[in-house]
């Protein structure tokens, strides 16, 4: 018998993945989108014709539980978020309505309409924030650093909290910064790429950054969303940190991005601006993915300056068809 996945924020990166990555796997596939969404179809245009689309919208309970009572599906990825950390400092409520009571909104709507649903929680490296140990586990305690963090936390605490007392098959995926040619261009690694291409294309001659030293363990987000499916593949429910275990800073990206377009040294281009540095900074993020190799089978398999040419190629490849337009 056929499956049906019912993913929320399908039109986000990980989002776009995912549902290639189902469709691959035979499953029927739906995405909730929210009507009132400004958010482009670009990532999932090429998926438009093999998925289905719902309208339903996380700071609405009523219109997900309908929505899951029309679709019965038999997992839900709950990806769906206010998922960049600046704007939840300008945006705190309305970040927490989203990012946090939204999932509590999903829970809800699964409990009332067929609690044998299995649902993925996106938890975020984020909650660590200012981390008490290094490499950071499953069992390592939160600090976050964010508002988008902090909210992120009552998400992954509400899932855990409504497995235990609804009996819920329901996890939390705690991923680590992953990254693609699909990422937002808010997103440091995505700009870094964007502004590369730039360059290199003379549209630019200089890239602006914030914090060249936050270090970060990257992966690559068409890894990391085989990771969401294989969590509820699994006999119990378990959280787990999804991660490639290697460290990197800003300053190391921008260094393999331009090297990766052929420009030489990030020195001669890269100016530090304050304006991008975040009121609170989280430093160091590294995760042990150990437990997902143990338990899942899942291993990365990108590597990090695989990952940073994919980005910087794909973003040159696009500005020589904007040009030559």
């Amino acid at each position: 018998m056929q499956k049906t996945a019912l993913i929320t924020g399908i039109t986000g990166q990980d989002g776009s993945y995912l549902a290639e990555f189902l469709l691959t796997q035979g499953y029927r596939v739906v995405g909730m989108t929210r009507r009132t969404s400004t958010d482009v179809h670009e990532r999932i245009a090429h998926l438009v014709d093999d998925i289905e689309f719902v309208s339903g919208d996380l700071l609405d309970q009523t219109s997900i539980t309908k929505l899951l009572d029309q679709v019965r599906p038999q997992e839900v990825y709950n990806l769906a978020a206010q998922s960049f950390v600046p704007t939840s400092w300008q945006q705190p409520v309305l970040t927490g309505e989203f990012t946090a009571l939204g999932v509590t909104r999903v829970l809800e709507a699964i409990r009332a309409v067929d609690p044998a649903i299995r649902v993925y929680q996106a938890s975020s490296s984020e909650m660590f924030g200012k981390v008490t140990e290094v490499p950071q586990r499953e069992s390592t305690p939160f600090y976050p650093r964010s508002p988008y963090g902090v909210a992120k936390v009552y998400g992954h605490w509400i899932t855990v909290n409504y497995r235990e007392s609804y009996d819920l098959f329901a996890v939390s995926g705690i991923l680590f910064n992953h990254e693609s040619p699909r990422r937002g261009k808010e997103f440091v690694t995505r700009k870094i790429s964007d502004g590369v291409a730039r360059i290199k294309h003379g549209l630019t001659r200089e890239l602006r950054l914030g914090n060249l030293d936050a270090k970060r363990d990257w992966g690559f987000a068409g890894d990391y969303v085989r990771a969401m499916w294989l969590m509820l593949q699994q006999e119990r429910p378990d959280d787990v940190v999804i991660a490639t275990g290697r460290t990197h800073s800003v300053r190391d990206f921008a260094r393999t991005a331009f090297q990766a377009a052929g420009l030489g040294s990030y020195e001669d281009y890269v100016v530090m601006d304050p304006r991008f540095v975040r009121p609170a900074e989280v430093d160091l993020l590294v995760g042990d993915p150990s437990k997902a190799k143990r338990d899942l089978g899942w291993e990365p398999q990108v590597s990090f300056e695989a990952l940073v040419e994919m980005m910087v190629q794909a973003d040159i490849e696009r500005y020589a068809r904007a040009v030559g337009a």
